[in-house]
């Protein structure tokens, strides 16, 4: 299947501000790109790219005062299967973990696993380690948090989610990696595109997805608290440890946002009808 996908953000700046910005695609799924625009900055600046510790494509640039607006869009091919499910993944002794993966079993900015320790283990601890034990972390999350998007508030970290029971998908998020963490499985935040593809359509404005990946049997799988189902068609923009890492927008400055368009819509082939024969 074929994805239509993109972004037109807009922001207001009262004077010159160096700004960061992570909103590409990840290298793994750019060789599924079939089309992309450039980059549109306007007013048009000098941009350099670079990537991050996480291996997120990140791009450096000045904005001039005034109105600012970045625009991109693209079309990328995608298997169309749900994500991938195996209960039978085994958690991985924290001796045998990759050097690379051991970063995500600390606590961060917004998973504090210093103050959800207890609450991990007490709820969790007697469950067989595993998949399951997982799955039982991100129906807890789903069950405990209402979400709603009046709810967003940035200073939210994954304890105070847990105290206030609200919260958006970065919220679901950093509570169930921060309960993963707790447990020593390793978890990480991730950043990209999810839209209403296999679904009922949601009458909301669109957004940028938030979800985690855990590390079980040797691969990184995927747990999404906030929909608690198999999706289609997640399309990764950045991996980090909380959202701390992958901010759409690093502004060294104040901004203010102006207007904000995400996409992410199944490309829909024409039906062709078959001509009617002659009388």
């Amino acid at each position: 299947m074929l994805i239509n996908y993109g972004f037109d953000i807009s922001i207001t700046i009262s004077q010159s501000t160096p700004l960061v910005t992570l909103l590409d695609i990840r290298d793994e799924r750019r060789g599924d790109i079939i089309d992309e625009s450039p980059l549109i900055i306007a007013p048009e600046v000098a941009a350099s790219t670079y990537r991050d510790q996480f291996g997120n494509i990140c791009r450096r640039l000045v904005a001039p005062a005034g109105d600012f607006q970045i625009t991109r869009s693209g079309t990328i091919r995608d298997s169309g299967e749900t994500d991938f499910i195996d209960e039978s993944l085994a958690e991985i002794p924290v001796p045998d973990l990759p050097d690379d993966v051991l970063v995500y079993l600390l606590g961060s900015r917004y998973c504090e696993t210093d103050r959800l320790s207890q609450l991990a283990w007490n709820q969790f601890g007697s469950i067989k380690p595993g998949w399951g034990r997982v799955q039982a972390i991100v129906d807890f999350v789903h069950n405990q948090l209402t979400f709603g998007y009046q709810h967003a508030r940035a200073t939210r970290t994954a304890a105070d989610a847990f105290d206030e029971r609200v919260g958006v998908c970065r919220d679901l998020a950093h509570l169930t990696i921060a309960l993963c963490r707790c447990l020593n499985i390793p978890a990480r935040y991730v950043n990209g595109y999810l839209g209403d593809i296999g679904v009922p359509k949601d009458p909301a404005p669109m957004d940028f997805s938030a979800w985690c990946e855990v590390y079980l049997g040797g691969r990184w799988c995927t747990f999404d608290a906030r929909h608690n189902k198999p999706r289609i068609g997640r399309i990764v923009v950045a991996y980090g440890r909380d959202a701390t890492d992958v901010p759409l927008f690093h502004s060294f400055g104040p901004h203010v946002l102006k207007s904000f368009k995400v996409w992410t819509d199944e490309v829909i082939a024409p039906t062709t009808q078959s001509a009617r024969p002659a009388a």
